[in-house]
C-alpha cells in the first residue's frame, strides 16, 4: 500500500502553520511534507514533528533569497521559483542549498525539492540548461556530503507560466546529464496530467529506473481530493503498487491539494474519505 504524507502548505489552511502538525497526525499521517520551512525556527519544527509522531520527508530549497525576510519577498513579491536555472544567481542558488541542508540535517529529512525557476522574457530553455547542469550537480554532491537527495519537479506552465521544466522525459534527460545517484525526480501526477498526460505509462516506465524519488498527487483540473476530477487515482495507486513491489520503490506520495472544503473548520479532515477508503 503506498505511503501518503500530508502537505501542510495546502492542507489544513484554516489552521496556523504549526497547529496543523497535529491535525495531521490525528487524521492518521504519519509524515508530512511541505514547501519552505524558513519563516520557523529549526527547533520549533523538530519538536512539532516529534511530538506528533511525524517523519518530515520532503521540503523546498528557497525560491529565492539566502534568509527568511529574503525568502518570503522572493516567494511572494518577487514570484520567484527557483534559482537553479537562472544564471547569475549561482551564488544564491548555492546559499539557498547549504540553508536548506541545514534544515534537513535538524528535521532528519531525506530529500530536498530544488526549483528549477521561470525562464526570464527574450531567453530560452536552452540557453539556461548549462547553468541548470552545473548547478544541480554541484547540489548533488554537496546534498551526498550530507546524506540527503535532492529532486527536481517538471510543473505545468498553466500554474506556473514559463517554469524552466515541464514533462517527465526532460527531467530524466536533466537526471542522466548530471549523473548523480542522489539527484532524482519529484513525479507530480497532477502536473504530468495537465502537461502530456499517459500517467500509467509513465509511472511503469520511470519508477523501475530508480531516478523516481518522490511523487505527489491532486485531483485534475481544480487540484482538489485526488476522488475529485478526471484521473483515477485506485486504478493509480495500485499501479505505483504494483511496480514498486516489483522494482523495491519504498518512496512517499505526497498529498499536495487544496481540500474543496479546506476554508471551512474540519474541512481537510472531512475530504479524506478517498485516504480512508
Amino acid at each position: 500500500m503506498p505511503k501518503f504524507a500530508a502537505n501542510l502548505s495546502m492542507m489544513y489552511p484554516e489552521l496556523p502553520f504549526l497547529d496543523r502538525f497535529d491535525a495531521a497526525a490525528r487524521d492518521g499521517f504519519s509524515a508530512v511534507e511541505y514547501l519552505f520551512p524558513y519563516a520557523f525556527s529549526k527547533d520549533e519544527l523538530a519538536t512539532r514533528l516529534k511530538a506528533n509522531g511525524l517523519q518530515q520527508v520532503l521540503f523546498n530549497a528557497p525560491p529565492g533569497g539566502t534568509d527568511a525576510a529574503s525568502i518570503a519577498r522572493a516567494w511572494d513579491q518577487a514570484s520567484d521559483r527557483g534559482t537553479a536555472a537562472i544564471p547569475g544567481r549561482e551564488a544564491e542558488f548555492r546559499a539557498g542549498v547549504m540553508l536548506a541542508l541545514d534544515y534537513a540535517e535538524a528535521l532528519n529529512c531525506p530529500r530536498i525539492h530544488l526549483m528549477a525557476g521561470l525562464i526570464p522574457p527574450g531567453r530560452e530553455r536552452q540557453d539556461m540548461q548549462p547553468t541548470y547542469v552545473a548547478n544541480l550537480r554541484w547540489a548533488a554532491d554537496e546534498a551526498a556530503r550530507h546524506g540527503r537527495d535532492v529532486l527536481i519537479e517538471p510543473i505545468n506552465t498553466r500554474d506556473i507560466p514559463r517554469f524552466f521544466l515541464n514533462r517527465q522525459d526532460q527531467a530524466h534527460d536533466i537526471v542522466a546529464a548530471v549523473g548523480a545517484p542522489n539527484l532524482k525526480v519529484q513525479m507530480d501526477l497532477y502536473h504530468c496530467q495537465v502537461v502530456e498526460g499517459d500517467v500509467a505509462m509513465k509511472i511503469r516506465k520511470y519508477l523501475p529506473t530508480g531516478a523516481v524519488g518522490h511523487f505527489q498527487i491532486a485531483g485534475v483540473p481544480e487540484r482538489h481530493e485526488p476522488d475529485i476530477g478526471e484521473l483515477n487515482y485506485p486504478y493509480l495507486f495500485g499501479v505505483i503498487d504494483e511496480v514498486a513491489q516489483a522494482c523495491g520503490w519504498d518512496g512517499w506520495i505526497g498529498c499536495e491539494y487544496k481540500p474543496k472544503k479546506g476554508g471551512l473548520p474540519g474541512g481537510t479532515s472531512a475530504g479524506l474519505g478517498w485516504l480512508r477508503r
